[in-house]
Formats: C-alpha cells, sequence, structure tokens
C-alpha cells in the first residue's frame, strides 16, 4: 500500500512539474514576442497585430479550429500587456522563479499528505499485527 501511495504522489509531482514547465515556456514565449517586436501590425495579422509563430513542440498539440480562438485571445493579452509593461525581459526574470516557487509550495502540501498517509498504513499494519499476536 505504502508503494501504491508514493508511487501516485510521484505521478501527480512528475505531472505538476510538467504543467508548470509548459506555462514556463509559453510565457517565455509570450513575453520574448513582445520584447522582440514581433507583434507590431504586420499583414496576414489577427486584430492589426502580427502574430508569433508557435513553439514547434506545441504545433502538434493544437487543432487549427482552436489555434485562431488561441491566437485572438494571445493577441487580446499581449496587447495588454504592451499597456503595463515596462519590459518584458524584467517580468519574465521575475515571473520565472515565482512559477517554481509556486511549485514548490503546492509540493509541500503533497508530499505531507503523502507522508501523513504512509504513516497512518504503518499504523494501521502494526495494529493488524498486534491482533494477530493477540488472537493466536
Amino acid at each position: 500500500m505504502r508503494t501504491l501511495i508514493w508511487s501516485f504522489t510521484a505521478l501527480l509531482v512528475a505531472a505538476w512539474t510538467g504543467f508548470i514547465a509548459i506555462v514556463h515556456q509559453l510565457t517565455g514565449w509570450l513575453l520574448g514576442a513582445v520584447g522582440a517586436g514581433a507583434l507590431q501590425g504586420a499583414a496576414g495579422t489577427v486584430g492589426g497585430l502580427a502574430l508569433p509563430p508557435l513553439p514547434d513542440w506545441l504545433a502538434p498539440l493544437l487543432d487549427t479550429a482552436s489555434l485562431a480562438s488561441l491566437q485572438s485571445l494571445v493577441v487580446s493579452f499581449v496587447q495588454w500587456l504592451g499597456v503595463v509593461l515596462p519590459s518584458s525581459d524584467a517580468l519574465m526574470a521575475w515571473v520565472g522563479p515565482l512559477l517554481w516557487v509556486g511549485w514548490g509550495l503546492a509540493l509541500v502540501p503533497l508530499l505531507a499528505i503523502a507522508a501523513l498517509l504512509h504513516w497512518l498504513v504503518g499504523r494501521a499494519s502494526a495494529q493488524q499485527a498486534a491482533v494477530r499476536i493477540a488472537n493466536a
């Protein structure tokens, strides 16, 4: 049972880590596009803004129908970012570490729950062993 608890915990940690890594990559891509001026008006734009190319690893995961809505959302978000951000490089210098600090803060309760379950399973096993010895 303990192996199952820690295996499930490892699976959750891997999924959480992957999610944060993807968010970090997407944030870097978006802020890099803002900082490089890739979102200036040009032909073939959405909302008057040229769209940055999709990262190679993301292209197979999206279908063409959802891509247009995602691009529109990105353009709206980047327009808002352009108004409120003084520098995309300065923001990315803070966003990356903050994402990973959030990752760690969420990991602590997950590991605490797994440790508590580990302890409870051990305690229940000890009680079952004591009952078997008493009945023998």
